[in-house]
């Protein structure tokens, strides 16, 4: 019996697989001509191109088994065995209802990931209150509130040791807090932005301030969960009231005037018909969300995992972060409208008295505090110059700086790393000017921020011995129940 030939890909498969993809790229160019050309608003041609685009990531010839290969050479050296096993990892994310990105089981909540330790003093039925364990005998008298994404598990800042950013804030000296968000089910299906603010945001600062006894605290937002800190910290300035000494924002909108390719998918007729569904009650799927979030980087987050598993019979390997990205989470539906309405689609958040929050009509130029805004300039969910725009809205002092890569990796970006590099520069009317005049400076911006965070924090004092406090005994330690909680 003759053996198989080394490289399986005869002078028809090389032809057929120049002519996909030259037909690939006629196709696509024909139809952007007709996109171009088509009367049209140019919001609806860039949801069109969009489309395009993912159907043109769709069809590339790496996609398909017939114009792969690799593929092909490694199905035919195992004699059909890869096609098998890939047929039973299909199989597999179909009964799961997504494209495995990772090997699940290599990570658990509490185990490996998330295990900063500390304890959960204050639940409801919105958040978990996290109070870390201090490491240093002395502590800064204003401690840290973090309020993470609601879209996502808080742990993306806690995944190891090694790339923690609870864990490090927690080594220079701070108290740190941070807000472990439900993944809500229909039982809080009911609950509104203004919730999240209130029994959210607000209540952790009350708390925050109630056990460690500090006049003040500081604050962190990431993503969404920056927008909510400033619009709460705004409800705050509107009562007269002043609980924080200084506001971080990573990678945040507060005007969403370009929000990029999400933006690109959001329309009237969308968000009625999310209103409608869900604004009055209900709840987001998490898993729609994640799967929006991939389509935007469909190269990267999804046609990979296809081709390997399926098409090559291999599991995927072991990385936290994609474990992280995979742990989807549920919003209520009125929440979640309210948000897509008031930011995404009308950019009222950021027209002062616009919106009515709590009760109080927001205006973030009340905001007189010192603020660190980070952004990452390769960022596709926030764009970079979009979180620059927050510059000029708040009231206070505020130093930006612009991170390299995208919107986790730039974020995620230890000290003992050394990796990438960031800009630092004085503010500018324009946000490309700001950049030109801007210097880089290598490595992570996390000294840098930690360097500006101590300015704020007050005097050392002795640190505590427990977490807590009479009226706020430990509940649980921590990461708590409700970041192990799965999406329906």
């Amino acid at each position: 019996m003759s053996t198989p030939p080394a490289n399986p890909r005869p002078w028809m498969t090389e032809f057929l697989l120049a002519q996909h993809a030259a037909l690939c790229d006629l196709g696509t160019q024909a139809t952007e001509f007709w996109l171009d050309a088509a009367p049209a608003e140019a919001k609806t041609r860039a949801q069109w191109q969009f489309a395009l685009k993912q159907v043109q990531d769709a069809l590339s010839p790496a996609n398909c088994l017939a114009t792969n290969p690799e593929a092909l050479q490694l199905a035919v050296e195992s004699g059909g065995a890869s096609l098998v096993e890939g047929t039973r990892l299909f199989l597999q994310d179909v009964a799961r209802g997504r494209i495995s990105m990772t090997d699940e089981q290599a990570f658990e909540v509490g185990r490996n990931v998330a295990t900063t330790p500390g304890s959960v003093v204050f639940e409801n039925e919105l958040m978990q209150l996290i109070q870390y364990t201090p490491v240093t005998t002395q502590v800064y008298a204003r401690p840290l509130l973090i309020v993470p994404p609601c879209i996502n598990k808080y742990y993306i800042l806690d995944l190891q040791p090694e790339n923690s950013l609870v864990a490090h804030a927690v080594a220079q000296g701070h108290t740190v807090f941070l807000i472990s968000w439900r993944n809500v089910s229909a039982a809080q299906g009911h609950l509104r932005w203004d919730d999240y603010l209130e029994l959210g945001v607000l209540s952790a600062l009350a708390t925050a301030i109630e056990i460690s006894g500090a006049d003040a605290v500081n604050t962190l937002g990431f993503c969404v969960g920056g927008t909510l800190l400033a619009c709460a910290l705004a409800v705050l300035a509107a009562r007269g009231q002043q609980k924080a000494s200084s506001m971080t924002l990573l990678t945040t909108m507060l005007d969403f005037s370009d929000t990029g390719e999400i933006g690109q998918l959001v329309d009237e007729r969308g968000v009625a018909q999310r209103e409608a569904s869900i604004g009055r009650g209900g709840v987001l799927q998490g898993r729609e969300l994640a799967q929006v979030f991939a389509s935007l980087r469909a190269n990267d987050l999804i046609w990979p995992y296809v081709v390997k598993g399926y098409l090559k019979g291999k599991a995927p390997s072991a990385f936290d972060l994609l474990f992280w990205n995979g742990d989807d989470t549920n919003l209520p539906g009125p929440m979640f409208c309210w948000y897509l309405r008031k930011a995404y689609l009308e950019n009222k958040l950021s027209v002062p008295g616009a919106t009515q929050q709590c009760g109080e009509a927001v205006d973030f130029s009340r905001i007189e505090l010192p603020a660190f805004l980070y952004a990452s300039r390769d960022d596709h969910i926030v764009p970079w110059r979009t979180a620059y725009a927050s510059t000029r809205l708040l009231g206070g002092g505020t130093t930006f700086v612009l991170g390299a890569s995208g919107h986790i990796a730039g974020v995620i970006n230890p000290p003992a790393k050394n990796k990438r590099n960031h800009w630092v520069g004085k503010l500018n009317a324009e946000p490309q000017a700001w950049l030109d005049a801007a210097h880089s400076v290598s490595g992570s911006w996390w000294p840098a921020w930690t360097s500006w965070l101590a300015g704020h924090a007050g005097a050392q004092v002795k640190a505590p011995k427990q977490a807590g406090a009479r009226k706020y005994p430990v509940i649980e330690p921590a990461p708590g129940r409700y970041v192990k909680e799965k999406a329906a």
